[in-house]
Parts: structure tokens; sequence; C-alpha cells
């Protein structure tokens, strides 16, 4: 993995909005209508050309192919592992705290539930996708496996041939961590939730190991890990919770290279109070036991952004690499350059500008139906966070002369 040698270098989160056409033959699938797979496959190569040509274009140092293979950010696994089915269910309890403010904020969760999804999706012939009378669940129903070789290969087969034609630092690709999988809670066939997660790592582990043979930088996505946090609970009983997840996620990176991985953490991508966070100070030490070269974290979340203090007091361990968030995924407000770069001086003083790479919260698109910004404002967002990484490079490097 590289580091910031000689100027800021810049990324995100690994999810973009993705093309009308990529859109409408995922809305016609999540309906049922008939769609023709060759022409979604030739769609979506050519989509993932574009999309990285036009990351390069702008100066993204460390790109993605944008996720625009899968549905959604945890919902792909369920085309990829066997043991997982769409069924009646009660609705996962799994992260019931995900939403502790909802008391307090009743009023405006209300009103929230029903403007999240599909508020920027274009037109479109098919319908969304609809609500089921009898409440469904994605559900646990047998033993875990991996079966998804072919849309891996895919999706690595369009990535590799987009990069073909640019110039780059190093690509990256996500993937879901297990405790996000777990979010879709075990069934019977697994005796306690430990022994259904480290399955789900298990299985994961040979999409990990395939993205990382085929040269990329390997991210691994993880909003359920800080979502569990009860602020009226137990520290002891979550970190408890916690620390299983996390050797859960370092089983399924077995012998894969430390600087080869990234680990990508949000509190969530809602555009909501976020009261129930939990400090990153708080957790900071236990991602540190992760078997990873490089913490993607939010900093630029109103809620978060003060955290960069916490690196004045914790020290960074050597091996790591900090990719804050320079840039909000849930406003339209595009930042100022020079206020990215004066988020940036801040990192830089504090962990050292080689240790530093510019990135965003989270993802522009965590689910095909599911845009936090337009699509415009996506791409102004990222023109504006390579201009505040050369502007604070300008300083940093001139500084050090």
């Amino acid at each position: 993995m590289y580091r910031s040698t000689d100027r800021i270098l810049t990324t995100h989160a690994g999810s973009l909005i993705r093309p009308t056409k990529i859109i409408d033959a995922m809305r016609k699938a999540a309906v049922g209508l008939p769609h023709d797979d060759d022409t979604f496959r030739d769609n979506l190569t050519e989509a993932v050309a574009d999309v990285v040509r036009r990351q390069a274009e702008i100066g993204i140092d460390v790109p993605s192919d944008g996720e625009f293979g899968k549905r959604g950010w945890i919902q792909y696994v369920t085309e990829r592992l066997n043991g997982i089915e769409y069924a009646p269910a009660q609705r996962p309890t799994y992260a019931k705290v995900i939403y502790a403010d909802y008391k307090k904020f009743g009023g405006f969760y209300e009103r929230y539930k029903d403007l999240e999804e599909s508020m920027w999706l274009p037109p479109s012939q098919a319908p969304l996708p609809p609500k089921p009378t009898t409440p469904h669940a994605w559900v646990n129903t047998g033993k875990v496996t991996y079966k998804g070789p072919a849309a891996i290969e895919r999706d690595i087969s369009n990535f590799k041939k987009a990069l073909k034609n640019v110039s780059i630092v190093e690509p990256f690709m996500p993937c879901v961590a297990p405790s996000s999988v777990e979010t879709i809670p075990a069934g019977d066939f697994y005796k306690t939730s430990e022994e259904y997660v480290f399955a789900v790592a298990e299985a994961l582990s040979y999409e990990y190991r395939g993205i990382v043979d085929a040269g990329f930088i390997l991210q691994i996505d993880d909003a359920i890990l800080p979502m569990h946090y009860d602020p009226n609970g137990s520290m002891e009983d979550y970190f408890k919770w916690a620390s299983v997840r996390v050797e859960a996620t370092n089983h399924a990176l077995k012998n894969i290279p430390r600087d080869k991985v990234r680990y990508h953490m949000c509190w969530g991508s809602q555009n909501v109070p976020h009261t129930w966070d939990i400090p990153l100070k708080d957790i900071v030490k236990l991602l540190f036991t992760l078997k990873v070269g490089a913490l993607s974290l939010e900093a630029a979340n109103p809620r978060h952004e003060h955290e960069w203090q916490v690196w004045e007091t914790i020290k960074l361990p050597d091996e790591l690499v900090l990719i804050p968030g320079m840039i909000s995924h849930s406003t339209n407000v595009v930042e100022h350059p020079e206020l990215i770069a004066w988020r940036l001086g801040l990192f830089a003083r504090v962990v050292g500008r080689e240790r530093v790479i510019a990135g965003t919260d989270c993802g522009f698109s965590q689910n095909w139906n599911l845009l936090r910004t337009h699509e415009e404002v996506q791409w102004a967002k990222l023109e504006a966070l390579v201009e505040g990484a050369r502007l604070a490079s300008k300083k940093l490097w001139a500084r050090a002369a």
C-alpha cells in the first residue's frame, strides 16, 4: 500500500452512483421483471470503464470500480453465499441499537424513513420494488459457504480492463466485513452467533483472497461494529461482543499481508442526528488489533470532525496509515478545497504527512436505490477533494523544504 511520500494521495470509500442503465437493470431484477443478462454484462463493463476513467481524469490516485456490480454493500452477499434466503421473518433485531435516539427524535425518523431511499433515483419505466405485505428479511437457513467465484471474477475482470487505459497509483476494491453480514441473523443451523460469524468470515475469505491476488488493495467495509454500541448498555459487554467480530475479520484475512488491506469504518451513512455514536477514542484501540495497513474513518461528519484530536493523545501504530474523510457523502453542500486542505493539515500535524491519505466519510451509493447525493454533486465533491489535497500538499512539502 502506497503512502503519501511526496504529496497527499486521494481516494474515497468505494461506492459511486451507478449510471441509469445499471440502476434500471437492478430495479427490474428487484421487482421480478425480465431483463437481459448479456446486455447487463456489456453495460456493466462499459460503466466500470467510464467510472474508472473519470476518477483518473479528476485526479483520484486510488480509485475503485464504483461497486457497480453489487446491488448493495451488504445485500450483494446474498448472491455469493449459500445459506441465506429472502423469506417471511421478523425484522432482524441484531443491530437493535442502530437508532438508539429514535425516542428522542421520533418525529424526525417518521419523516426520514420516507425521504431516505430513492431521493435521487433517475426516472424509469420499471416500478420500485413493492413492500411485501408479510414481513420479509434475509435470513440464515443453512450452512454458509461461498458460491460467488463467477461474480467476483466478473468484477475483477471489468476493473482490470478499465485500469489498462488510465494512470493511477493503485486500485482498491471493497468487500463487506463479517460483522456487517451478521445483520442477517443466524438461524437454527448455528448454535451460537459466534459460530455463525466465523462461518461467514470463512466464506468471505475466498473473496478477500481473490481481490488481493488480482493485485488490488482490499477494503473491508464495516458500519455495524460501531453501530452495535448501546450508549445505555454495558461497555464491557459491547467490547466482549466487538472483540469477537474483530477476531472473525482477522480470521477472514488469514495469510493476507497487512499492507494489502485497509479497513473502512463509519457510524452509518444516514443523514441523521448520530447522537448514539460511540466516540472514536473509545473504540480506536480495538481497531488497532485488526490485521490491516490503513484505517478509513469519518472525519467530515460534524459529529466526528473534532476527533482528529484523538491522535494527539493516542499514538497511531507505525504500521498504519490514516484515510480520514475530508468530504461528506450525506450533504449536497460541496466542501471548499481550502477547508479540505485545512483538515488535512490537522491530521498531517499529528500523525505525519506521509501517513495521511485524503478520503471520504463513506460511499455515495451503498445500494443501487440509495443515492446519498445527486451524481453531479458527487463528482464536484471528489474534484474538491483532489484540489484540497493539492493545496495541502503545496503547503506541507513547501514547509518541509
